[in-house]
């Protein structure tokens, strides 16, 4: 038996930016509370609709067919006190033309044409680049704000902040819903591959479910990651294909998480999905032809070791140290001190681990970060000093919110009481 509220958010999360995208198409952005409403209204009868009856064969194009009927509600209702698209509002406002450019507007290859338009709207140089990806988390992505505030480390209200100012951008009529070409384009990809990028780290590091590993969200980051690779004018750009490699590699771990976290040495790795590793190896080499080394091609490589190692054991550190500090030149962040950090232990020992560790406690600015204590808990753990051990697992503890994640930090707790 399904779980209507989980399998609606899940299906939500999944359809909403494809419904924003293609009804912000339909109304324009200057309309876009709007168009968030519609969403919003759908989502709701999905709700009602689901609890009371049986679930509809097809749950996503229930959902873009509910959308679709109350966007031709509110044209009917709207249409003599409001503006739509520019190039659509004569159409739409036509009783003879309104019908025909719904049905060419809810298309498939328009629905993926929008979904395009969306992501770089929402990534304008106009707006600030913690707006652009605030923004497209928001509403091309389905994040609610406290997710958006957790992925990007910042606070609730500086997210609605954010919001807030790139809406009022929209409803000024200074950005324009398309597709850059040229020089704009490539100007404007960075930021759409942050927004990538953020959006399957928070799916694969869950900050806000019961699963460890939320799959709709790493899935969907690569769905929108194979918009861009199958755009000719997007041909050449080796950040793109370096990104891909990443996902498919990380992904390809999901059945030996089994829902939950299951640390890396302890993995089954007969249960890696071996066709998305050599996907991604394609991927990689295909971002090879690019004149300078990004953060995406040096951490896809550090994946890809994990991925080719047959055990554990096999893994070749010391590559991975390397290109971890080629990646702490291009990307100075304490995140990446931290794991430089813990790929210590395995080339400089136990000892040089736990002092840059902390180095980085005494800093400062990873201070409500699990994973710090976490690490720290576990090397003294190895170094058989148990009551610091524990102090340190338990503070971890006490910074994380994901039940999986809790369970083995008491695990590892427990053993440090034995």
């Amino acid at each position: 038996m399904y779980d209507v509220h989980q399998l609606v958010d899940h299906l939500f999360r999944r359809e909403a930016g494809k419904m924003v995208s293609i009804l912000t198409r339909i109304f324009g952005l200057h309309n876009v509370e709007l168009v968030e409403d519609i969403v919003q209204d759908t989502h709701h009868q999905a709700l009602c609709d689901w609890t009371c009856g049986p679930l509809p064969d097809n749950p996503g194009g229930w959902l873009m067919t509910v959308a679709k009927r109350k966007a031709i509600n509110a044209i009917k209702r709207e249409r003599t006190v409001r503006s739509f698209a520019g190039d659509m509002d004569a159409l739409l406002k036509s009783e003879w033309t309104a019908a025909y450019t719904m049905d060419n507007v809810f298309l498939e290859t328009e629905v993926r044409d929008s979904q395009l338009r969306m992501i770089f709207t929402c990534c304008h140089p106009a707006l600030s680049p913690e707006a652009q990806v605030a923004l497209t988390l928001k509403t091309l992505c389905g994040f609610g704000v406290a997710e958006i505030a957790s992925a990007l480390l910042t606070s609730e209200a500086n997210v609605n902040k954010r919001l807030y100012r790139a809406r009022e951008k929209f409803r000024s009529g200074g950005i324009d819903f398309t597709v850059p070409s040229g020089q704009a384009l490539f100007e404007r990809l960075d930021a759409v591959l942050l927004v990538i990028y953020l959006l399957f780290n928070e799916g694969y590091h869950s900050s806000g479910s019961n699963l460890a590993i939320r799959k709709d969200l790493c899935l969907e980051a690569m769905r929108l990651g194979m918009l861009l690779m199958d755009k000719p004018s997007l041909k050449g750009y080796p950040q793109t294909p370096a990104l891909m490699a990443l996902m498919c590699f990380h992904t390809a771990r999901f059945e030996a998480r089994d829902e939950g976290l299951v640390l890396l040495e302890e993995q089954d790795r007969s249960r890696w999905d071996q066709d998305l590793i050599v996907e991604g190896l394609r991927f990689l080499s295909e971002s090879a032809g690019g004149s300078h080394v990004t953060e995406y091609h040096l951490e896809a490589a550090i994946a890809a070791e994990h991925c080719l190692a047959p055990r554990f054991c096999d893994t070749n550190w010391r590559k991975i140290y390397d290109y971890y500090i080629a990646l702490l030149r291009i990307k100075p962040s304490p995140v990446i001190r931290l794991n430089l950090a813990v790929i210590s232990s395995m080339t400089e020992g136990l000892q040089a681990a736990i002092a840059q560790l902390h180095a980085l406690e005494a800093d400062g600015s990873l201070s409500a970060y699990p994973l710090l204590y976490a690490s720290l808990g576990e090397f003294y753990f190895q170094c058989g000093d148990n009551e610091t051990a524990l102090a340190y697992f338990e503070r971890s503890i006490t910074f994380t919110r994901v039940p999986a994640t809790i369970e083995v930090l008491e695990r590892k707790a427990s053993a440090c009481r034995r």
